[in-house]
């Protein structure tokens, strides 16, 4: 079974910056994708960046410039820098990812999320 643990989340003035980690452990063939999502109080679920097994990435308009997608496929781990942080990023940001499994190709997994709060 794959989890992930995220870590890195915490409070920041505005135009600060903060570096989130997501680590995936359990038996995986091969990582998919690996991406970050958000979610603000009362809003729904969104897209903040993705990123393919062959490094391919892809950002969402509000955080282009400002936020940074990598990851080490040796060590199962994703990171995202986020700079220039907004009152706005305020959310709970959650890992996903898509593995190769033994008994799956395509297994989605979310982490539980780690809050991120930046104050005006």
């Amino acid at each position: 079974q794959v989890q992930l643990v995220e870590s890195g989340g915490g409070l920041v003035q505005g135009g600060g910056s903060l570096r989130l980690s997501c680590a995936a452990s359990g038996i995986i063939l091969r990582i998919n994708a690996m991406g970050w999502y958000r979610q603000a109080p009362g809003k729904q679920r969104e897209l903040v960046a993705t990123i393919t097994q062959s490094g391919s990435t892809n950002y969402a308009d509000s955080v282009k410039g400002r936020f940074t997608i990598s990851r080490d496929n040796a060590k199962n781990t994703v990171w995202l820098q986020m700079n220039s942080l907004k009152p706005e990023d305020t959310a709970v940001y959650y890992c996903n990812g898509n593995f190769w499994v033994p008994s799956q190709y395509g297994k989605d997994v979310w982490g539980e999320g780690t809050l991120v709060t930046v104050s005006s």
